[in-house]
């Protein structure tokens, strides 16, 4: 078996290799060195060092540290009601209620939805009962700001509803009813037991809601566009409209996306170093 191994793993791991660094490695380089660079195209490119660096962060058009702030309260907003909606919700569908199989596909079923349909459907619906009050998304940023919450709330929970189901189910009856046996109540059963050994799924849903809401980009160009004023423009859709809808920007808006990176990669890395720290054995 080792032989065999050896002699065909090249056949299998050169196509992939060949397509990952063409469609990753190479583009994810030159990006970085076309950060440094002011051009229009790849072939003009001339380095000018840390110039595209320094436009992303002061100049007043750029957006780009508003919308640094936006998207990180956005972030921390998203983890807190996602993960809390969507824990509550795997604890009532462990109970043994009827039906629970039937609630976890309908809850499960968002995640499915593409972004920008996603986006406009709940524009249109969010749009028509503002409309009641004579308010639209587009009239504050507070408003597009709950828009996205709520938007992305809804598309997030269901998926992380399952993540935790896993790690519920996952705890041995018997730490419960000795729990209940040594007289714990309900509340010393979930701060005591429950939620230490759902750390796990904690870990992941943490981590994939704080990446996906630092990523959002679909349902922000769908919902709110960045409006009104580029007061609800995320990180992406600063980058996309830096790079593709300012001329002679395409520059910072390529080192924008750079920085971008990084931010995510750092801070996905801290969350996961944080909440590994407190998960313990089962």
């Amino acid at each position: 078996m080792q032989k065999s191994l050896t002699k065909y793993f090249p056949a299998f791991v050169l196509p992939t290799l060949a397509a990952f660094s063409i469609a990753f490695l190479v583009p994810f380089v030159m990006g970085i060195v076309l950060s440094f660079s002011d051009f229009t195209i790849v072939t003009d490119a001339r380095f000018n060092g840390f110039d595209n660096y320094v436009r992303a962060f002061t100049d007043p058009s750029s957006n780009f540290v508003y919308a640094l702030g936006f998207t990180a309260l956005f972030t921390v907003v998203s983890i807190i009601t996602v993960n809390i909606l969507a824990f509550l919700l795997a604890m009532l569908l462990t109970r043994g209620l009827k039906g629970t199989n039937l609630f976890r596909g309908v809850f499960f079923v968002p995640n499915l939805i593409g972004g920008i349909v996603l986006g406009y459907v709940w524009n249109t619906i969010l749009n028509a009962i503002l409309s009641n009050f004579d308010l639209t998304l587009m009239y504050s940023a507070n408003l597009g700001f709950w828009g996205l919450i709520i938007v992305n709330s809804w598309q997030m929970i269901g998926y992380m509803m399952i993540i935790y189901i896993a790690g519920i189910q996952n705890i041995p009856g018997d730490l419960k009813e000795a729990a209940a046996i040594d007289g714990a109540n309900k509340r010393q059963t979930l701060f005591r037991i429950t939620l230490p050994l759902v750390m796990p799924s904690i870990t992941i849903c943490t981590f994939l809601t704080l990446t996906n809401s630092f990523k959002l980009f679909d349902q922000n160009l769908a919902l709110t566009g960045g409006g009104p004023s580029n007061m609800t423009e995320m990180l992406a859709l600063n980058i996309y409209h830096t790079f593709y809808g300012r001329n002679g920007w395409s520059g910072p808006g390529q080192a924008k996306a750079v920085v971008f990176f990084a931010l995510v990669g750092v801070i996905a890395l801290i969350q996961l170093r944080i909440t590994r720290s407190k998960e313990v054995e089962n």
